[in-house]
Order: C-alpha cells, then sequence, then structure tokens
C-alpha cells in the first residue's frame, strides 16, 4: 500500500472535531377498577427492545476527489484537507469505542479513487483487531466502485459494513452526485450481499470457515430527487428482500448554499418530521408486515405530518374496527394503532390466563389513550361515540417529537 500523504498534521482533539464535523454528511388512563390477576411475569418476560446504541463516527479523510452537490467534503469546497494514517486512526477509535462502550463507524471521503480509500479503511480495522486486540463492534464504510476483493477483506475484519444509495431514483447522481451511479452502488451491495450469505451457510458446514460481517445497511436521502415517500418505500422494500439489508437509514436533504458544478439546482430543505415518519413505516414494514402500497397508496403518495403512518392507515380503513382483542390474531393486533409487537405478544400471552377486558389491558401496560377508541374487551367499547372519520382524527393526531431512530414504533 502506497504511503499515506498527511497534508496538515493535527492534534488529536482537532482530529476528533473535525471528524465528527465531516461525518454528519454521511443520520395509563383512570378508570373503574375490578381485581384483575397479577400479569406483572408477562411484563418481565416480554418487553420492548432498548434502543440501539449512539456508535461514535471517526472519519478517514475529507480529501474527496467526488463533487457532490450535499457534502462538505466535495471537492468544489475550499477547506483543510486531511487524511489520516491508518495505525494512528486506530489509536483514536480504540480509544473512542471503549469510552463511548458501544463500537467505532469508521467512513470516509473518497482519497485519490475508492479502492485505494478502501485499503486504508482496511489497514486502519486490521490494526484496530490485531494491534490493539479490540473485539467489539467495528462499522466500516464501503466506497462506490469498490473491487470484490476489498470489499471482502473489510468483511473479515468489520461486524458491519455499508454503501449508500444515496438517492431514489437513478437520475437523482445526475442532479446531485455526478460522479456516482446506481451501479456503482448496488454492485457492491449486492457483493456484500453474498459474501454475508455465502459466509452464513458456510459456517453451518465448516467449522472453521472464515467469519465475515453480518450485517450490511444503506443510506437515503428524501428530498433530494422530488421523490415521493411511495417510491422510497417500495425501493427500500426491494432493497431489504433482494439484498437482505439490516436497515436503511434516511438522512434529509438540505441543499441551501449552491455547489460548485451545480447552478441549477433549487434550494432544498428536507423537514425532519418527514424523516420521522419514514423511520416509522419502515419499521411497520419490517416488523408488523405493512407493504409501502399499503403505508403510502397511489393516491396519497407522500406520508403525513399530523399522522403516523399506522394511524393514517387505521383511518382509511375505519370498516375494520373496533377489533376484538380476545380474537385477533397477533397479526390483527397489530392494526391497532397504540398497539406494537411487544403489547400484542403480551395480549396473546395473557389470554391463556384470563379474559382480556380494559383493566388487564391496563395491567399489561397498554396505554388506552388511543387504542381504546379501535378494540373491545370482550365485547364492550368505551371508545369515541362517533362514527365519524374527523373524530377518530382527532384521537390520532400525534406530536411531532424531534428525535429520529430506529425504534419509532408503538411499544
Amino acid at each position: 500500500m502506497a504511503n499515506v500523504i498527511i497534508k496538515h498534521r493535527l492534534t488529536t482533539e482537532e482530529m476528533i472535531l473535525q471528524m465528527l464535523d465531516d461525518a454528519r454528511y454521511d443520520i395509563a388512563d383512570d378508570d373503574d377498577t375490578s381485581c384483575v390477576p397479577d400479569l406483572s411475569f408477562i411484563k418481565e418476560q416480554i418487553k420492548s427492545k432498548p434502543a440501539p446504541p449512539k456508535v461514535p463516527k471517526a472519519f478517514l479523510s475529507n480529501d474527496c476527489i467526488f463533487n457532490c452537490a450535499y457534502c462538505g467534503c466535495r471537492s468544489g469546497v475550499d477547506k483543510t484537507r486531511y487524511t489520516h494514517d491508518p495505525k494512528e486512526l486506530a489509536q483514536i477509535c480504540v480509544n473512542e469505542a471503549y469510552a463511548n462502550g458501544h463500537g467505532i463507524f469508521l467512513t470516509s471521503g473518497i482519497f485519490k479513487n475508492p479502492d485505494y480509500t478502501e485499503e486504508l479503511i482496511i489497514a486502519t480495522i486490521k490494526s484496530i483487531r490485531l494491534d490493539h486486540g479490540y473485539r467489539g463492534y467495528v462499522h466500516a464504510k464501503i466506497m462506490p466502485g469498490t473491487s470484490p476483493e476489498l470489499i471482502w477483506q473489510a468483511g473479515l475484519y468489520a461486524n458491519r459494513i455499508d454503501v449508500n444509495i444515496e438517492v431514489a431514483k437513478e437520475e437523482g447522481y445526475r442532479q446531485i452526485a455526478r460522479n456516482k451511479t446506481r451501479k456503482n452502488i448496488l454492485t457492491p451491495m449486492g457483493q456484500i450481499a453474498n459474501f454475508i450469505r455465502t459466509a452464513k451457510d458456510e459456517s453451518k458446514h465448516y467449522r472453521h470457515a472464515p467469519t465475515f460481517a453480518t450485517s450490511q445497511t444503506t443510506q437515503l436521502m428524501p428530498g433530494s430527487t422530488n421523490e415521493s415517500d411511495s417510491e422510497i418505500l417500495h425501493l427500500a422494500s426491494a432493497m431489504y428482500k433482494k439484498y437482505g439489508l439490516a436497515r436503511v437509514y434516511y438522512s434529509p436533504f438540505h441543499y441551501v448554499h449552491e455547489a460548485k458544478g451545480y447552478p441549477d439546482l433549487p434550494e432544498v430543505i428536507t423537514p425532519v418530521w418527514r424523516m420521522k415518519r419514514l423511520y416509522q413505516a419502515d419499521r411497520l414494514m419490517q416488523l408488523y408486515g405493512f407493504t409501502p402500497g399499503e403505508l403510502a397508496p397511489e393516491q396519497e403518495s407522500f406520508l403525513s405530518s399530523e399522522l403516523d403512518p399506522k394511524a393514517a392507515w387505521a383511518l382509511r380503513h375505519l370498516h375494520l374496527y373496533p377489533i376484538e382483542v380476545n380474537t385477533a390474531d397477533y397479526e390483527l393486533l397489530l392494526r391497532i394503532p397504540g398497539i406494537g409487537t411487544t403489547y400484542a405478544a403480551r395480549i396473546i400471552k395473557a389470554r391463556q390466563y384470563c379474559k382480556i377486558t380494559h383493566d388487564v389491558l391496563r395491567a399489561l401496560g397498554v396505554s388506552l389513550k388511543r387504542s381504546v377508541h379501535f378494540l373491545t374487551c370482550d365485547g364492550k367499547f368505551i371508545g369515541v361515540d362517533s362514527s365519524g372519520e374527523e373524530a377518530y382524527k382527532q384521537v390520532l393526531i400525534t406530536p411531532m417529537g424531534a428525535g429520529l431512530g430506529a425504534n419509532m414504533v408503538e411499544d
């Protein structure tokens, strides 16, 4: 591997601050009481999954040859450039990983060319593993267009790897990222998927089969190509199926300062609430069995700012409610606003011991604020006294929070 050129020597503190800056471009009601059996053991057995931890980012190089309009590291920006020595960066990564306790995410701009950059990333991960003996979580970026040989090497040392698709429409690359193509994104994505599947299969038959990364993710920027949420969800669903992705991450597209080479690109500021709705819809597809067409049908191809995607679906299907919780199967329980995977599982379990009443639902931890309007307990309904859509809409409207993340479901 060629020698690494460090154009500007920074202190460790300066390095970390600069890397953080560069890496940001990569995202019970009270009622009448009755005797309720002790169901606390069910709540202990069936719990919501904790939110995934935040993993600190380390940035190898901000000296990028690509000129993507949205990126602060693009070649057209006048800024101080750096490329870290792999062993030096490995030390920083290990220190940050131990301090955070959740591992490290190693990413980079494209320095010289994709393969050369990936070689530097691999050298850094190898040093993290071999020189420092770190056995924790490492997430590594794969550069668009990286050769299969280097993808394989990166996967031997990383737990998770990813290549970012960025845009929902192929013409989007010509609009905001002219050095990228659908081919140099999806080709490595497919190679990663094949490597992961092959490694899993071989591990079942060969005791000493090489250990490869167990998952891959990607990132998509809504608002970058004037695409609808329906188009985004259909693309995400297709990638989950074809490439076995662990997650699709959504990052808002912001273009407020003209980038060199993109004189006709209009100003765009994608609202944060749209990211939250897409994360909710994404989880509904992955965990609840919803399809893209159910969440963003042709006549409503953009998700609502007022209603979460599941609530919006319920409002379009009021004829299906109320649902009897004592007889509904797991999949049908998941269609009740306010009841997610954890509470549905608790209800199924509790039905083995008692009849489900509204008090039992409370004992299981279910909030009746929204769900009570869409269910019955042994035929008893205590929801809104109206069949009008507007009355239901008012109980479904949820204020938009600022938080974004993986666990935006109703448990």
